[in-house]
């Protein structure tokens, strides 16, 4: 029987045949956990980027931008904690050598009325209590043991105790005793500056984006005519090595954030207020670039999972293809940043507060969001298959302010040099304005598909009744299907609505 391709398949199958997301050096057999974006795909993510920054940064009176150095002093990693505690407990299999992380392998026992017939295990999913109850009744038909089996109850491999780790089997192998004991593993690159690589030459790519606005809060505040509450924006790279890259894009090892550091006045009184506006805010801006209420959910941390310096931490999350997922992090961090900052580097960070005759740490809320994480959100919010009388179409329906390409350009027929010229014309006059693109080649249906599976949220089509005629143009509704004559300006005009809301 063939293997049931997912819809998820499907998608990575198609950000690939369209030119959105490459495996990185995939001619000499990638590099597992980074990628490379195509024309498509760099169209898509700067306009998410310039979307995000136009809403949260330039069209609001207390924000400012920043972008920081991906390499700094290797104390600001000392002083934030990371070279310390930036770690994720790692299991490697000494037989297959492959890596897992410890709390994404879980594990169960499978007993037949009270007996333990031995262990089974196997790596975090959606499915992965459906998939362990299979390989339980598989276990028993093997064993040929009769009698009742228990419901599965997994647990995390970190979970469990040094006895239990022993008895449970690899996934890579089906063997027990193989797996070594969880281990911390410090996540951040190490690199080296300068013509020595020594201890007094190391350094670290940054794993985000958020120190190097706490580093340079001053420099800021003195220079930028800013008054608390205001915050600082950045997008940037940042890099993590990853023990289990996955689920395409979602979880790899070179990555960019979109983070804010909104600093606020101290007390316990002030911070929920400003964390539920942010909650907010960022709902809200998800909708902005298509992203519907009914696949955003939130996530609130309960207290014992928080970081010991936190308040209180919401993610709101996505219904990813593969699962419900976290999208954006929104924390309040008190002020522990800036403390730490102020007491390794022996700088008064404190702020001046006029109209409250204080000095002050602010406190901060900060709301991170992954470039990458929201590019495959809305490339899978995009995704759909329909039919267009009688034949099956592949379409993604971006958002038109996201959209790589906002319009496709074409001359009815390319034999007829007046409407192509004609065509051109118009193709040249949109091109000042955004992406777009122009094609002759093939029937008006077939241009109309392949523009559909690029994502392109407007046809305009050059016919004879815009050359013999009033000059109007064919406008076609990429999700309706629907076309309606209007004149250039009023198309310019129309689509110019739709993408800068």
């Amino acid at each position: 029987m063939a293997k049931e391709v997912s819809q998820f398949d499907e998608i990575v199958a198609l950000a690939k045949r369209r030119g959105f997301v490459f495996q990185s050096s995939e001619i000499y057999g990638g590099l597992n956990g980074f990628f490379d974006y195509g024309p498509l795909g760099v169209e898509l993510r700067k306009n998410i980027k310039d979307a995000w920054w136009q809403d949260m940064v330039r069209r609001r009176d207390d924000m400012v931008g920043l972008d920081s150095g991906i390499i700094m002093n290797p104390k600001v990693w000392q002083a934030s904690g990371h070279v310390d505690g930036f770690t994720d407990p790692m299991v490697d299999c000494r037989e297959s050598k492959m890596r897992y992380r410890a709390d994404q392998l879980f594990a169960s026992k499978v007993i037949v009325d009270g007996d333990c017939l031995g262990w089974i295990s196997l790596i975090e999913s959606e499915r992965m209590q459906t998939d362990a109850q299979l390989m339980a009744e598989s276990m028993k038909r093997k064993s040929a043991k009769q009698g009742t089996l228990e419901p599965v109850k997994l647990r995390a491999y970190d979970e469990l105790s040094s006895e239990e780790q022993a008895l449970v089997p690899s996934p890579a192998t089906g063997k027990s005793g193989s797996l070594t004991p969880p281990r911390d593993f410090n996540m951040m690159f190490e690199t080296h500056v300068g013509a020595l690589r020594d201890g007094s030459s190391l350094c670290y790519l940054r794993p985000e984006t958020a120190q190097g606005i706490f580093a340079n809060f001053k420099n800021v505040v003195d220079t930028g005519r800013v008054k608390v509450p205001f915050g600082i924006a950045q997008i940037g790279k940042a890099f993590r090595n990853e023990i289990t890259p996955r689920n395409f894009i979602f979880r790899s090892r070179e990555f960019e954030q979109m983070e804010i550091e909104d600093f606020i006045p101290p007390g316990d009184d002030s911070w929920p207020k400003y964390h539920t506006e942010w909650i907010s805010t960022r709902k809200n801006w998800f909708s902005s670039i298509g992203l519907t209420s009914d696949c955003l959910g939130e996530e609130i941390h309960p207290q014992h999972k928080l970081a010991h310096y936190a308040k209180a931490c919401t993610d709101i999350t996505f219904k990813f293809p593969f699962g419900e997922h976290e999208l954006e992090g929104i924390a309040a961090r008190g002020n522990f940043d800036l403390t730490q900052h102020q007491e390794h580097s022996g700088k008064n960070l404190e702020y001046f507060d006029e109209e409250r005759k204080e000095k002050y740490l602010p406190h901060v809320i900060e709301p991170s969001l992954g470039v990458d994480r929201t590019f495959l959100a809305v490339l899978c919010s995009a995704y759909a298959v329909d039919e267009i009388e009688g034949e099956r179409r592949t379409v993604l329906r971006f958002h038109p302010r996201v959209a790589p390409i906002k319009a496709g350009i074409f001359p009815l027929v390319k034999n007829k040099p007046p409407l192509v010229e004609r065509a051109q014309d118009i193709y040249r006059l949109m091109q000042r304005h955004w992406n777009v693109v122009f094609d002759q080649s093939g029937a008006i249906g077939r241009r109309y598909r392949r523009i559909d599976e690029a994502g392109v949220p407007f046809g305009i089509t050059v016919d004879f009744d815009t050359i013999e005629g009033d000059g109007s143009v064919t406008v076609r509704n990429r999700d309706s299907t629907e076309q309606i004559r209007l004149s250039v300006e009023e198309a310019i005009s129309m689509i110019d609505g739709e993408v800068n809301p």
